[in-house]
């Protein structure tokens, strides 16, 4: 127990700098998302005589963004976000894994385990490095402590490991889902955003159509052309941050399944090897 304040202390330090991080983050982004579509959406050259004031050219995609209006510049920041966060996770989530692959890891841990090697055990999980290593790795040192102690008997020492292995669990996992509450955040934001922006875009439309006071298919054509953008660029952002999510909560699956496999079979040896 003398041990535990200072897993305690590197959590809440590596949580301060999760929540940093994204602080940082999404100003940033809106920001680069602003200049995107101010300067390069908004480039001359991507409307007719090169004038930003006139339609945008055939075929010309950045200036029909640009077109679309300010909130296409926030769609595009969130865009950046659901890129950013997911590269962050994912080095994360790289760096719990390991050194190597979990799966070979999981298994060398079970075969040491077989033949009661828990000092090799221990050494392959300083080898492997990562979240998953530092759980087994606890458990495997409780493991070591319950062999030499004499007041417990075999279930209490077993469900001391189990409770060892769940603390471990405790303070090594929960920053794997930091900053995905974003991600999953900006999966239906992205959406409502861009539809905010041809909800407003339809009201400009209309509106200009009614205040010339003669029918002008044309304008209608582009006034809805222009705020349809906003829902393009908002369902785009939305599926990205859906695949980025699922691809993500998996691998942390993955890694919380192989914590409980490794888990298992630590207490599963101990009460095998000490009837």
């Amino acid at each position: 127990m003398a041990n535990a304040p200072k897993p305690t202390t590197v959590q809440k330090e590596s949580s301060s700098a999760s929540n940093l991080f994204a602080t940082l983050v999404i100003p940033i982004c809106i920001i680069i998302g602003v200049s995107i579509w101010k300067f390069i959406f908004g480039d001359a050259n991507n409307f007719i005589d090169n004038n930003a004031d006139n339609l945008p050219k055939v075929g010309n995609y950045a200036g029909m963004a640009f077109k679309g209006g300010p909130i296409v510049a926030v769609l595009v920041g969130m865009f950046l976000m659901v890129i950013v966060f997911s590269v962050e996770r994912f080095i994360v989530i790289g760096k719990a894994t390991g050194t190597s692959s979990l799966d070979a890891f999981v298994k060398k841990i079970q075969a040491l385990l077989s033949s009661n090697n828990i000092e090799a055990a221990i050494s392959e999980c300083d080898k492997q490095k990562g979240s998953v290593a530092n759980v087994i790795k606890s458990g495997l040192k409780k493991y070591r402590e319950m062999e030499v102690e004499a007041n417990m008997d075999t279930d209490q020492k077993c469900l001391a490991i189990q409770k060892d292995i769940e603390e471990a669990t405790t303070l090594e996992m929960p920053m794997l889902e930091q900053n995905l509450t974003v991600i999953a955040t900006l999966v239906s934001v992205g959406t409502l955003v861009g539809l905010l922006g041809t909800v407003t875009g339809m009201i400009k439309a209309f509106g200009g159509l009614a205040n010339s006071g003669a029918p002008d298919s044309a304008a209608l054509a582009t006034g809805i052309s222009e705020a349809l953008i906003n829902t393009a660029t908002g369902i785009g952002t939305s599926t990205l941050a859906i695949i980025m999510y699922n691809i993500l909560t998996s691998k942390i699956d993955k890694l919380t399944y192989a914590i409980d496999e490794a888990g298992f079979s630590i207490i599963q040896t101990y009460a095998s090897t000490h009837k």
